[in-house]
C-alpha cells in the first residue's frame, strides 16, 4: 500500500494547513461536547448534534457524501445498523446520515483525541481476540436495542480497500435476534466524484493512523457514497442466517457478486483480526 494517495489530486500546502488547523479546533469542540454537554442532553439532543457535528468533520476535510437509497431516519430505534469497513472515517460518514452507537475494536480507544471523542460519545469496544468478550458485548447490544437505541457494528472485522466486502462474522449478530431488531444494511464505497472507486483510501495495510489523517486532509475530489438497502427484520432468524443475508444486502449495494463461500459465516467467533 502506497504512503500517499496517488490515485488522487493533491492540494496546495496552504489548503492543507488551514484544513490541519480547522480540524484541529473541530475536534476541541466536539470532545468539550461530549464531556460537558452531553450528559445534560436527552438522546435525540445528542443524536442532532452528532450529526450535524459528523457532516462537518467531513466538510473540513474535503469529502464530499453522496448518499442513496434511503436511510431509516436520524436515530431509529431498535435498529442494528451494519456496514462494510473501509476506514477510520466511516463512523462519522455513517454518523452525517443515520447516528449511531458503534462496537469497535478496543485499540481505538488508545488513538489521539478520536479515541477519547468515540468513546464519550457511547461506542462500545471489544476485545476481538478474546472469543469471550463477544459474549458481553452481545448482552449489552441486546440491551440496548431493546431500550430503542441504534447500534452499529462492522461485521468484516477489520477493514478492506473497498473494492470486496470480506465474510461477515455472524457472533454479534445474535443480539439483533435476541432483541427482534431491525438490520440496517449499508455498503460504503470511497472514490472520485466520478464513481471509480479508490483502493488507496482505504485505511488498511501498514498505514498508520497518523498517516492515514494526513493521507485523507492532502486529497482532493474524495467521495463517499453511502449505500442503504431494504431493512432486514430480525425475527425468525438466526445469528448466521442473519449475517448471511445482511452480507448479501450490502454486496449487491456495492454491486459485487452475492455468491460466498459456505464457510462465510462459519468463521470461529471473536478470531483475531488479521488486520484493522
Amino acid at each position: 500500500m502506497s504512503a500517499t494517495l496517488t490515485a488522487l489530486p493533491q492540494v496546495g500546502f496552504p489548503v492543507r494547513v488551514h484544513r490541519w488547523l480547522k480540524l484541529l479546533a473541530h475536534l476541541g469542540r466536539g470532545l468539550a461536547t461530549v464531556s460537558f454537554r452531553f450528559p445534560a442532553w436527552d438522546m435525540a439532543q445528542r443524536a442532532a448534534v452528532s450529526q450535524q457535528w459528523s457532516a462537518q468533520l467531513l466538510t473540513i476535510m474535503g469529502i464530499e457524501v453522496k448518499l442513496l437509497g434511503q436511510p431509516p431516519g436520524l436515530y431509529p430505534a431498535n435498529t442494528f445498523l451494519i456496514a462494510n469497513h473501509v476506514s477510520w472515517l466511516d463512523i462519522f460518514a455513517l454518523n452525517s446520515v443515520t447516528v449511531s452507537r458503534f462496537v469497535a475494536k478496543r485499540e481505538i480507544r488508545q488513538w489521539p483525541v478520536i479515541g477519547m471523542l468515540v468513546a464519550r460519545a457511547g461506542t462500545l469496544f471489544i476485545d476481538r481476540s478474546n472469543r469471550r468478550d463477544a459474549l458481553r458485548v452481545n448482552e449489552i447490544l441486546a440491551s440496548s436495542l431493546r431500550e430503542g437505541d441504534c447500534m452499529a457494528v462492522f461485521p468484516e472485522g477489520t477493514t478492506s480497500d473497498g473494492t470486496s466486502v470480506l465474510p461477515f462474522k455472524a457472533s454479534l449478530f445474535d443480539s439483533a435476534v435476541q432483541a427482534g431488531s431491525t438490520v440496517q444494511p449499508v455498503g460504503l464505497r470511497y472514490c472520485r466524484r466520478d464513481g471509480t472507486v479508490v483502493p488507496e483510501a482505504a485505511y488498511v495495510g501498514e498505514v498508520t493512523f497518523l498517516q492515514s489523517v494526513r493521507q485523507m486532509i492532502a486529497s482532493e475530489g474524495l467521495c463517499i457514497e453511502i449505500r442503504f438497502s431494504e431493512p432486514i427484520c430480525g425475527v425468525g432468524h438466526t445469528r448466521f442466517t442473519l449475517a448471511q443475508s445482511a452480507e448479501r444486502a450490502v454486496r449487491r449495494a456495492l454491486n459485487l457478486s452475492c455468491e460466498m463461500p459456505d464457510t462465510a459465516v462459519g468463521i470461529p467467533d471473536g478470531r483475531q483480526d488479521a488486520g484493522r
